[in-house]
């Protein structure tokens, strides 16, 4: 079964508002960036068929500045967020090194799961052993598979 017609077989099961807009993320994702599709038909198929317990342990994510919930801010780089207007709409008004006013989707994620309220950075200098046993987030805005991105980060740094 191709990865579309996956997609539009969740939206048949899906029974929620969240679950709906996760199907539409997912859709989206699946014309820009078809690697995020698989993460989040998982998400779907257990947030539709599962029960309200959280069958997933930790969290660990790995992407660029669309999941980057703060690691840039603690990286010689010139990707850095850590300024207004960015995280106007989280918690508390300041900014935390992600790439949007608010939350970023392995910020979603995590809630959704169950896991916790927001997936910490890996480099937070106030980041606590237990946080590293529901998962942690290693995404670092910039981050790509074109080398010549690493090789600009560090011209320009």
């Amino acid at each position: 079964m191709c990865a579309f017609n996956a997609l539009i077989y969740e939206f048949e099961m899906c029974i929620s508002f969240t679950h709906c807009l996760f199907l539409i993320i997912a859709m989206h994702l699946f014309l820009h960036k078809p690697s995020y599709v698989l993460l989040t038909l998982l998400l779907l198929h257990i947030q539709c068929n599962g029960s309200n317990d959280s069958i997933v342990p930790a969290v660990i994510v790995f992407g660029d500045s669309v999941v980057d919930t703060g690691n840039n801010n603690n990286l010689k780089t010139i990707f850095k967020v850590n300024y207004p207007p960015y995280g106007q709409d989280f918690s508390g008004g300041q900014p935390t090194g992600r790439f949007s006013n608010g939350k970023v989707p392995s910020d979603f994620l995590v809630e959704e799961l169950g896991v916790k309220d927001v997936l910490p950075p890996y480099l937070d200098p106030n980041l606590k052993n237990e946080d590293l046993l529901t998962g942690v987030n290693f995404a670092s805005g910039g981050g790509g598979y074109d080398p010549l991105t690493s090789v600009l980060a560090v011209c320009t740094a």
